[in-house]
């Protein structure tokens, strides 16, 4: 669907879930989601990814290597979290397996899908969102000329009361 240099995002495909597993659910990967998860909760994101695909024409795409290696998750959704300050953005999120780390493999898979994003939607503004013990993620909002938005700081609806569903946020606008 998206073509990089190195890399493709398509949609997600139920034969996708247990690479995802494979690659997602380790305890580096987990560090910022609660640790490492049942399979079904792991699964439950590519059905949402389906989901969020078949509704809006775009979601946490499926990232893969031009050689067909399953790499991670990226790409733009509606983050639909009713009762925060985010309740409808458009949201950009990532997360690239432990062997791609420090290869730019978030960064070319982020670039491609704000542009896909600003070229496919009227939105002017997308967000992105992490713990603020994720230096990596909000280190590559920063890359991405996305800007620290603490008026738009939230309590994770799936992190209730937990320290480390207190999102920061970071946001971009289309004229940027």
């Amino acid at each position: 669907m998206i073509e990089t240099e190195r890399l493709r995002l398509r949609p997600w495909h139920e034969a996708d879930k247990p690479g995802f597993a494979a690659i997602i659910n380790t305890p580096a990967m987990m560090t910022h989601f609660g640790g490492v998860q049942p399979r079904a909760k792991i699964d439950a994101i590519i059905h949402r990814e389906i989901a969020n695909q078949a509704r809006d024409g775009h979601c946490m795409w499926a990232v893969e290597t031009h050689g067909g290696e399953l790499a991670g998750v990226c790409g733009v959704r509606c983050s639909g979290y009713p009762g925060t300050p985010v309740p409808d953005v458009l949201e950009i999120g990532w997360r690239i397996g432990e062997v791609y780390w420090g290869q730019g493999i978030a960064l070319e898979a982020a670039e491609a899908s704000i542009a896909w994003a600003w070229a496919n939607t009227q939105r002017t503004s997308i967000a992105a969102w992490t713990s603020a013990a994720n230096d990596r993620s909000w280190g590559l909002m920063r890359r991405l000329g996305m800007v620290r938005r603490p008026d738009l700081d939230f309590q994770h609806p799936y992190y209730p009361g937990d320290p480390i569903g207190a999102m920061i946020v970071y946001a971009i606008d289309r004229d940027h």
